[in-house]
């Protein structure tokens, strides 16, 4: 499917788009391909209620592996440094993307005093547990991209928060990933508080707490399902929305603390959640489970175009829905433990296997440039 045929365009979509963004949460493209840059694409996805752009590996994979649209530059860049890194040429590649969709994306970033139009790129995965490395790599594409609206993406590893929190105080602009627990979005939250303390003009810098949801309810639904019970069975498909809530619930606990107060008197804006792995996995689930329920004020959701398209033919926004019924998620998550799963462990896991995932989609992608880059050459 090309883009153009995941991201109808339209009055009644850019509606949908324009009501959710009137209800506090921005929609960001969880996808980028050079010839959605090159055709126009995503202007016209930006004006019709787009407002911010995330990149993975596996989606620099896909276009890379599945377009033409890189060729030209890949023999260009081969044949005048014969010597070059297959890393160093992707890098060349996603950079170009990169500044090209924040190109795009400015006036978002301009008219919303840098709150949205943002594009993500993150660093190397193998660094997920590497703090100095992280601050490094961080830095080194801050400023090769040189876009004041680019997020760099770190991983909420133990190594990672640190990272991020110097980062932070270095005026960067930081999308944390690989959310899935309460106790490590506190202490990315309260690591951003901090960082933006120590920054020089904590009023310009912008970060996304990156919390991951169908994921969680992947793991949990295994679990439970081999509990077996009616008690267990009938919280199948809930853990994820509730864990989310309570996330949310916690946002606004540190935002309207004392410690923020004194930053948000700088000119500091507070660290919006953002929900990501937002694509429901599970077909007897609403393809729209994680985004009808996690509509909330100052929030952002990064949707794949297949989810996108969805929303804007059937979504339902209701301003409520993630401040309504939070006594019930919380008795959700807490019923985990009286079946004897071990919700903490579960989240401690998806986040050791997201970092190894996202290394391992990084690796093919290199491979599969490699491949090209070969297949060009001959």
């Amino acid at each position: 499917m090309s883009a153009d045929q995941a991201l109808p365009k339209g009055q009644h979509q850019m509606n949908k788009l324009r009501a959710l963004h009137a209800h506090g949460q921005s929609v960001w493209l969880d996808f980028i391909r050079r010839d959605m840059l090159t055709s126009g694409e995503l202007a016209s996805h930006v004006s019709n209620g787009i407002r911010g752009l995330t990149s993975n590996p596996t989606i620099f994979q896909q276009a890379i592996a599945l377009s033409d649209a890189y060729d030209n530059q890949i023999r260009t860049i081969t044949t005048t440094r014969p010597t070059i890194t297959t890393l160093e040429v992707f890098e060349r590649l996603a950079v170009q993307d990169i500044q090209n969709a924040a190109d795009v994306l400015r006036p978002i970033y301009d008219a919303s005093n840098g709150e949205d139009g943002f594009v993500s790129l993150e660093v190397s995965p193998h660094l997920a547990y590497d703090t100095a490395g992280t601050i490094s790599e961080a830095k080194r594409l801050w400023e090769w991209v040189n876009r004041p609206n680019l997020m760099i993406k770190v991983p909420a590893t133990n190594e990672g928060i640190p990272a991020f929190e110097e980062l932070i105080s270095s005026g960067l602009n930081i999308n944390v990933t690989v959310l899935f627990a309460l106790d490590y979005y506190q202490r990315v939250a309260q690591a951003y508080v901090r960082g933006l303390s120590r920054a020089q003009n904590p009023g310009s810098i912008a970060s996304v707490a990156s919390f991951f949801v169908s994921r969680v309810d992947s793991a949990t639904d295994t679990a439970l399902g081999k509990v077996g019970t009616d008690q267990a069975l009938a919280l199948q498909g809930t853990i994820a929305v509730a864990n989310a809530k309570l996330a949310y619930r916690r946002y606004g606990e540190i935002f309207a603390s004392k410690d923020f107060a004194e930053v948000a008197a700088r000119g500091g804006k507070p660290q919006r959640v953002l929900w990501a792995s937002t694509s429901t996995k599970n077909p007897k689930y609403s393809d729209l489970l994680y985004v009808n329920s996690l509509v909330g004020a100052n929030t952002v959701n990064t949707m794949p175009p297949i989810t996108l398209n969805a929303f804007r033919d059937h979504g339902i926004i209701d301003g409520t829905a993630l401040t309504t019924a939070i006594d019930e998620a919380e008795d959700r998550i807490s019923s985990l433990s009286s079946l004897d799963i071990k919700f903490k462990k579960i989240t401690d896991d998806l986040t050791e296997e997201a970092v190894t995932k996202f290394a391992e989609s990084f690796d093919d992608l290199l491979t599969t440039l490699s491949q090209k880059i070969e297949s060009l050459s001959a």
